[in-house]
């Protein structure tokens, strides 16, 4: 499950955040991500109602439709709770180990956050499958490629601060994969019922990676 699940990450190269919705739309808003083409979705571990969120999604959608995980997880036992819950993956801001340990022993794969090679080695050597590259608007597509010198085997996900405006640098940079939060999830929007304004946005997002995928 480890390798198939990070597989699909990889392959999709676009992790779209749902960071302090309202429960109520998580259906809609993972539904409109879906359609707009984007099918791995985190549900950050601060979002009222999380546990019932992820459940829910991952018992609405087939598994080759929506790929679910959960994100801001800082401790194992948020790590446990929503990985039981359907978390097929967990995100972290910073590295904890025990995170990363109950991870692998539920057979999920861990996107461990760091901002330092130091931080990425300890990480990956500790089980992560991938580094979460945070704030990617701070640090830049520049750090991205730096990291990828000696460290070309680590997968990275750089997370926060990542736009239309800068995606396809950070994959000429190297990274596997981006994670992009209110680019996409408007909670506006979604508060006014426009998930056409989810569905486009996840489009362009698609179509950016696409593009930089190819050049």
């Amino acid at each position: 499950m480890v390798a198939s699940t990070a597989q699909r990450i990889a392959e999709s190269g676009l992790v779209a955040i749902i960071r302090g919705t309202d429960p109520e739309t998580a259906i809609e808003t993972v539904d409109a991500l879906r359609r707009g083409g984007v099918s791995t979705v985190e549900i950050t571990a601060n979002t009222e109602g999380v546990l019932d969120m992820i459940r829910d999604v991952s018992e609405s959608f087939a598994a080759d439709e929506v790929t679910v995980g959960a994100g801001t997880v800082l401790d194992a036992a948020t790590a446990r709770e929503t990985t039981l819950a359907g978390a097929e993956f967990i995100v972290t801001p910073s590295f904890d180990e025990g995170v990363v340990e109950t991870a692998n022993r539920y057979g999920v794969p861990s996107l461990v956050g760091i901002a330092t090679p130091t931080e990425a080695v300890n990480a990956f050597e500790a089980g992560a499958d991938m580094v979460k590259v945070f704030p990617a608007g701070t640090l830049g597509p520049g750090f991205v490629s730096a990291l990828g010198g000696p460290l070309g085997h680590i997968p990275t996900v750089p997370t926060g601060g990542v736009g239309l405006d800068n995606v396809g640098e950070f994959f000429d940079a190297g990274a596997t994969a981006v994670g992009v939060g209110s680019s996409i999830v408007d909670t506006e929007a979604i508060a006014r019922g426009e998930f056409d304004v989810i569905e486009a946005n996840a489009r362009a997002f698609r179509e950016a990676v696409e593009a930089a995928r190819t050049e």
